[in-house]
Order: C-alpha cells, then structure tokens, then sequence
C-alpha cells in the first residue's frame, strides 16, 4: 500500500518536529544545569548531554524518517575554577564545573527552534493544499 505524497510528507515532518522537540528538551536541560558543580570534592559535576539522529525509512511510505537514536554524554573535559571555599573543591582550591558552553547551547537551540519552525510550516503547506483539494472537488 502507497501512501499519497502530501500524507508522506507530513508523516516526514512530524518525525522531524519530535527530533527536534527532544533536542530541544535536552538543550534546555544543559541551559539549566550549566553552573551544577558536584556535592562534595571529587566528584564530577553535570555532564553537556547531546542528541544523535538517525534515519528510518516508513514502511507505508517508503520515505526517509529522522528519528531520535540516543541520548549520550559530552565527553569534553570540565571546566576548573579556583574557588577553595566551594564544597566541592578540590585539595588544590579548584572546582570542577560543568562541559556546558553556554553560547554553543543558545546556537544549538537556535538552529533546533528553525528546523521545527521549517516542519511545522511543512505541515501547515500540507493541510493547505489538501483543503484547496478539496474546495476543487467540490465545486466540480
């Protein structure tokens, strides 16, 4: 069974408004945990999370899907600061702080927010051409 282009096409892009959507999620969680610095010395604070895609291919339609294929750790090194009245610092006065680069983070949810922005407007287009179908049928 085929499965008409204008369905295939918004299928496509739902599948890449949940991709981004989970990035989007995981951006905002590195935003949030930029400054978490562990609980006692030596012990490692919030590692960056990233997000790796894959493709699929859609058994009804035979098109390419983009699908979330994990969660992983960043595995930069952390940033240190002196600061030896922190719980969590080291014999040497230092502290660990978190692999997360703020203005790499803005970026990144930048160029997630765009890329949803882009399928949604796939999926508007889409339910706005079906209704002009329509419309045409009808009045034939």
């Amino acid at each position: 069974m085929m499965i008409d282009p204008l369905t295939s096409a918004s299928r496509i892009a739902g599948s890449g408004l949940e991709a981004q959507s989970t990035r989007m999620r995981i951006i905002a969680e590195n935003l949030a945990n930029a400054n978490a610095t562990g609980d006692a010395a030596g012990t490692d604070p919030y590692r960056r999370k990233t997000v790796t895609f894959d493709s699929e291919i859609d058994r009804a339609s035979g098109a390419s899907m983009v699908k979330v294929d994990g969660v992983g750790a960043d595995r930069a090194p952390f940033r240190t600061e002196f600061d030896p009245s922190h719980p969590a610092a080291d014999e040497n006065g230092y502290v660990k702080l978190p692999n997360v680069n703020m203005l790499v983070e803005m970026a990144d949810m930048r160029e997630a927010n765009r890329a949803y922005e882009a399928n949604l407007a796939v999926i508007r287009q889409t339910r706005s051409m079906v209704a002009q179908t329509i419309d045409l049928l009808r009045s034939s």
